[in-house]
């Protein structure tokens, strides 16, 4: 019964990297969950900020429809990226 014990099943890894001995993803894939988080969170940032400019290139009207005032957008749309 020991080969049964030895059949393992790792989890999966990013193609051509290797698991470590304890079924661990190795610095290839600790490095690509990086950046793929650091991707999503400047997309995040972006999506925000596209919105923010929206509300700029909205009419009166458009803005009294989904009751946000002039001056409520003006204030939000000049916010930095980050905030």
């Amino acid at each position: 019964m020991d080969t049964i014990a030895t059949i393992r099943h790792p989890r999966a890894a990013f193609p051509g990297e290797a698991l470590g001995p304890s079924g661990q993803q190795g610095f290839v894939g600790r490095l690509a969950r990086l950046v793929s988080s650091l991707a999503r969170w400047i997309d995040h940032l972006l999506e925000r900020r596209r919105g923010r400019l929206a509300l700029l290139e909205m009419t009166d009207d458009q803005l009294k429809d989904i009751g946000i005032s002039r001056c409520d957008a003006h204030r939000e749309g000049i916010r930095r990226f980050w905030e």
